[in-house]
């Protein structure tokens, strides 16, 4: 499986892209302004887009890419969604005032989008990938996720802040690569704490939960621009980042606009 990093910024700047991965060419997991540096061609290849929660970071593209693609597709875009993030996005956006609703035009019964409610815990088989739904701990309904097409899973925490469920389950699954967000610096670990974030002083707290001699790249994703030099320096502190020393416990790296994996 082939995982593109659209955008991984926890706010907008010169360079700065806030969260969108494409898997493969057809599965898209948040639909930040990443979403934006994709073709038409490579927009219209999009059957599924799986979203972690409502906040407009992780849902901004959504509206515009359905505008831009729908009636050149043959079938729905197809939104996986916790029901209190659909209800939102139909409440909020897809509302015929802020956008039109597209999952009602062209009709009710042909609609250039589709909303297909998920449930923490649940499985679904997604164009030839596996994907379970994680938990997460948000100021609304949120998710990560958890995806395979072969031997190992991409985790993607999605926001959240502190989470034993989610290290319950993690520590069950053949983790190839883990992608989680740290989105403020130590200095503003309250305000993290408040709109349930992660600091880099909560992060090792999280990393310790990851069950002994297991070992995977970890990618710091959601970083606020202005803090993203601080945080990374901050983590270092904790634990050492590559180029690797004797005291390394994680394998911990910055997860950039970009960059493409293949698992």
């Amino acid at each position: 499986m082939k995982v593109r990093v659209l955008g991984c910024s926890g706010a907008i700047a010169k360079g700065c892209r806030t969260t969108s991965f494409l898997l493969d060419h057809d599965v898209l997991v948040d639909a930040g302004t990443g979403v934006g540096d994709l073709t038409l061609d490579e927009m219209r290849g999009i059957d599924h887009v799986l979203l972690t929660h409502s906040h407009l970071d992780h849902v901004a593209a959504l509206p515009l890419m359905a505008d831009a693609i729908a009636s050149q597709r043959t079938s729905p875009i197809q939104v996986h969604a916790l029901q209190g993030t659909i209800d939102a996005l139909k409440t909020h956006i897809f509302n015929d005032t802020i956008w039109p609703d597209f999952s009602r035009i062209p009709t009710p019964e042909a609609p250039f989008v589709s909303f297909h409610p998920l449930t923490i815990g649940q499985t679904l088989l997604l164009a030839g990938k596996y994907v379970e739904v994680l938990p997460a701990v948000h100021t609304v309904p949120a998710v990560g996720y958890a995806v395979a097409a072969g031997a190992g899973y991409w985790v993607f925490t999605g926001d959240t802040e502190r989470n034993p469920a989610l290290w319950a389950r993690i520590n069950q699954l053949n983790v190839a690569m883990l992608v989680i967000e740290t989105a403020f610096s130590n200095r503003e670990r309250d305000l993290a704490k408040r709109s349930l974030h992660l600091s880099p002083h909560a992060l090792a707290i999280e990393l310790d939960c990851i069950d002994k001699g297991r070992n995977y790249p970890i990618y710091i994703t959601h970083t606020k621009p202005a803090e993203t030099d601080l945080i990374m320096a901050e983590i270092q502190r904790f634990d050492q980042t590559a180029p690797f020393g004797p005291n390394v416990t994680h394998d911990i790296r910055w997860l950039r606009a970009g960059q493409e994996f293949e698992l």
